[in-house]
């Protein structure tokens, strides 16, 4: 207990220092999770040690600069932006579509949880951008997101703080435990960038260029080409190879008995 009382000693002194470059590296993104700061500044204003409404307010000031900085990203460098975060990701092959999808579904309302769902932070304000959200309407749906993010689990550690610390003494004996779960983690994150580099190089395999396809349809060549960009993509770039057939995911598997066996089959997405 005596490591326990050290670590909320330095909290209940530094508490609102500290959130602040969490909530702010968190949104970067980098992988520094903010959660358990506000667990404990949560723990620590069960007993008065610490003010959770000005810790809102220090995490909304700590995150609203660097999502509206995404959103403007999003703006300027379109779905190139939403690449290069998503390569951060342990899943980039769906770490788009996921953020596609949850914003084609919910549009501006997707601000209030993106922060709940891990490698959406950033993606989201960036999808924001990208598809023209007006700022004001940004600013609020952010701001609220953040409120509800902070304020949730910061309640969490309020309500269960004297659970929390039990948890905690449990954790701090159990160090080996912890290290092999550790380990664990390292070894799965290695799997899966084993996995994607084999899937990728099969991938190259059966790729075509532009240039190539712009050729294929200078000759007069027969091709079917399909447009499997989500709705969010085709609303930010609403511009398609001529005669290409837009199928979003949702359509995909029913359009199944209208796509031709007997030429080549060109699919694009991003």
């Amino acid at each position: 207990m005596r490591e326990m009382d050290e670590v909320f000693a330095v909290l209940g002194r530094w508490g609102y220092v500290i959130l602040a470059a969490f909530v702010l590296a968190e949104q970067v993104p980098l992988p520094v999770p903010a959660v358990p700061v506000l667990l404990g500044i949560g723990a620590l204003a069960a007993d008065g040690r610490m003010s959770m409404p000005v810790a809102v307010l220090i995490a909304c000031a700590a995150a609203m600069p660097i999502d509206l900085l995404w959103r403007r990203v999003g703006a300027v460098r379109g779905i190139g932006a939403l690449r290069f975060v998503c390569r951060l990701s342990l899943e980039p092959a769906s770490c788009l579509r996921r953020s596609e999808t949850l914003f084609a579904r919910y549009g501006s309302r997707a601000l209030l949880v993106a922060k709940f769902l891990p490698g959406l932070t950033a993606l989201v304000p960036a999808l924001a951008g990208m598809v023209k959200v007006p700022l004001a309407r940004f600013v609020i749906f952010d701001t609220a997101g953040v409120v509800l993010w902070a304020g949730t689990w910061m309640s969490l550690g309020y309500l269960f703080s004297r659970t929390l610390d039990v948890v905690l003494a449990q954790i701090s004996r159990a160090g080996s435990v912890v290290g092999v779960l550790a380990t664990g983690f390292v070894v799965y994150v290695l799997l899966k960038m084993v996995r994607r580099r084999r899937f990728l190089q099969r991938l190259r395999t059966a790729r075509i260029t532009a240039v190539d396809l712009k050729a294929m349809l200078d000759r007069g060549e027969d091709v079917w080409i399909a447009d499997l960009r989500s709705g969010v993509d085709v609303e930010a770039s609403p511009y398609t190879i001529p005669g290409a057939r837009w199928l979003s995911t949702d359509v995909v598997a029913g359009a199944a008995a209208d796509i031709p066996r007997d030429r080549e089959i060109i699919l694009v997405c991003t």
